[in-house]
């Protein structure tokens, strides 16, 4: 495997499965779990991780077409659902890999019947309803009941899922959360009412996992639990215990003397105050490392904080490492994760820049090549550095 010498992203595969043995404890007997796996699986890779929970999951959750596809070019079996708007020039590609589209509205249930009847493959399909997120989602009254009898009875449809997302789930009131759940269950009965059966609920994200075993049902969708990171700090953590699966390792490139009055980074807002040493690091916004932690971010260097001199940059960021004499060329840096017993959360960089720790993960840019870890060795990783671009010649 190629050595990175600017900065890697280490994946721990024995976390995710931790996470997923903990999210398995806590379930009620009888429900089933969805990785959602969306994002390129939040950041981490979505096929590694997909491979990592397949014992543990009976689908997965994309966010579009795209993703869906990647599951199934590398060999992915089981149901596909994309929790997103799929527009309907692709309905006869999603129908030929048996992927899941969400269905809100007739005229997206007519085009998908009209693309299942020229295939004959039949269509199953997720009615999404709007409990109270103001998203997607037909609504949860006798209207959108009507539309569901109606959309069910449409040629090659197979209605297999009624799902909803909770907004305020995170949260340590759950009444608006417990209100959707009501209304979803009551919108339940007035299918029931009309000759409707759906075999897969699903309510709960990972805060409602974690808070809300009411609204486990027959399947849950497990996203940032996957991760090991916390929906917020409202959930009760003690519940599900998580171990964080991602971190940011980079290397110092140069390492100098500054004098008082020596400034440092765009726009000069460090200035030393007396003789300091300055180590910089080859990573910067470029990669999803927030130029909002200047001047208040720091990083792990031989088990100790160094923190962030001025403004980080696209490609580089100081840090001061005078309290750290060995510091020198090559020495090893930890953005995010452990060193020597001491560790750098997302969460804490997260609060730090303004940032929301789902983004933060999310954001960590191409640039960055993830190393997958399990019991302790390396057993893959992924670079973007190999892009092909289509239809661009040289005399175009």
């Amino acid at each position: 495997m190629k050595q990175y010498t600017r900065v890697y992203a280490p994946v721990d595969l024995d976390a995710v499965t931790f996470n997923m043995e903990s999210m398995k404890r806590k379930l009620s007997p009888g429900t089933g779990i969805m990785g959602v796996v969306k994002a390129d699986g939040y950041g981490h890779g979505s096929v590694p991780v997909a491979r990592t929970i397949d014992p543990f999951v009976e689908s997965y959750g994309v966010a579009t077409i795209e993703e869906a596809l990647i599951l199934r070019r590398h060999g992915f079996k089981k149901p596909i659902l994309i929790l997103g708007v799929t527009h309907p020039g692709c309905y006869e590609e999603l129908l030929k890999h048996e992927i899941r589209p969400s269905i809100f509205t007739m005229e997206q249930a007519s085009a998908l019947s009209e693309a299942a009847c020229k295939t004959g493959v039949r269509a199953k399909i997720h009615l999404a309803l709007d409990t109270g997120m103001g998203r997607i989602g037909m609504s949860a009254d006798r209207t959108g009941a009507d539309l569901a009898v109606r959309i069910s009875s449409l040629p090659g449809i197979e209605t297999e899922g009624l799902f909803t997302h909770f907004a305020k789930a995170d949260e340590v009131d759950k009444t608006a959360a417990l209100i959707q759940l009501e209304r979803y269950l009551d919108f339940v009965k007035l299918l029931s009412g009309r000759g409707i059966e759906i075999p897969i609920k699903h309510c709960s994200n990972s805060a409602g996992m974690i808070d809300l075993p009411t609204a486990d049902l027959s399947m849950v969708r497990a996203g940032i639990s996957i991760y090991g990171l916390y929906p917020s700090d409202e959930v009760n953590k003690v519940q599900m215990p998580l171990k964080p699966a991602m971190g940011l390792k980079s290397f110092v490139t140069y390492v100098k003397a500054m004098q008082p009055g020596q400034q440092i980074s765009y726009g000069g807002t460090f200035t030393a105050d007396r003789p300091i040493s300055v180590a910089t690091i080859p990573v910067g916004y470029g990669d999803g490392y927030p130029r909002s932690l200047s001047n208040k971010g720091a990083v792990l260097i031989c088990g100790r904080r160094a923190a962030i001199l001025g403004r980080v940059c696209m490609d580089q960021f100081m840090v001061d490492v005078t309290e750290i004499p060995e510091v020198c060329t090559g020495t090893e840096v930890t953005l995010i994760g452990r060193d020597h017993g001491q560790e750098i959360t997302v969460e804490e960089l997260s609060e730090l820049s303004g940032r929301f720790n789902y983004e933060f993960i999310c954001d960590i840019g191409k640039r960055v090549p993830r190393v997958y870890i399990r019991r302790g060795r390396v057993i893959g990783s992924k670079d973007y550095f190999g892009d092909m671009y289509e239809d661009f010649r040289p005399d175009s």
